[in-house]
């Protein structure tokens, strides 16, 4: 069983994500495979330099600040590095997927993009996490990311409400930590896992 957990900036997919993993579920993270894949292949690397310049890496390891600049400004921008980043970042969760398929019943996926990159297909169910914008901001204000790199990551996620007529399951975090673990464990009952 393939399961998406996503959600739009600051909702708490990754704290919803981090149940999973304390209950010894696989979670494979869409921002970390991403991550990787820019840190370790070379190809990609000289995709990213033609693409941005030689400024975005600094001493063969990607200048992630001066990256997000670039790309959450400018649509084009970041239509050029997810088109580099997704089929790899895809394909590598696609693998990691396959190779677990004899030894693991369930893999969760972490992704906020899930619809944004077209893969909502290649699970069996969508968990869409939801929260009040001001809670959302809030956490990312807390977190370090100022009020105006949240404005432009979240104007490149599609809406809230587009979501929500996509996913197979939609839990609100606008609650406490237990309040969101609980919603956690009725999905598992739900799916008859629990």
């Amino acid at each position: 069983m393939k399961i998406a957990v996503t959600g739009n900036i600051g909702s708490g997919k990754s704290v919803f994500s981090s149940f999973a993993e304390n209950n010894g579920f696989i979670v494979l993270k869409a921002d970390d495979i991403s991550k990787e894949i820019l840190n370790k292949d070379s190809e990609v690397r000289e995709e990213i330099i033609k693409a941005f310049g030689k400024q975005s890496f600094i001493n063969n390891k990607p200048d992630i600040k001066f990256l997000a600049q670039k790309v959450f400004s400018d649509p084009v921008s970041l239509n050029k590095i997810e088109s580099i980043l997704h089929p790899r970042v895809i394909k590598s969760i696609n693998d990691t997927i396959k190779s677990l398929e004899s030894e693991k019943k369930i893999v969760f996926v972490e992704s906020a993009l899930i619809y944004e990159a077209d893969m909502e297909k290649m699970f069996d169910y969508v968990v869409l996490i939801i929260s009040e914008r001001n809670n959302r901001l809030q956490r990312k204000l807390n977190s370090g990311i100022s009020e105006e790199d949240f404005n432009k990551r979240e104007s490149n996620q599609i809406p809230e409400d587009e979501k929500r007529k996509r996913a197979d399951f939609i839990f609100a975090n606008d609650g406490s930590i237990d309040d969101l673990h609980s919603k956690f464990n009725l999905l598992l009952i739900t799916l008859g896992v629990r």
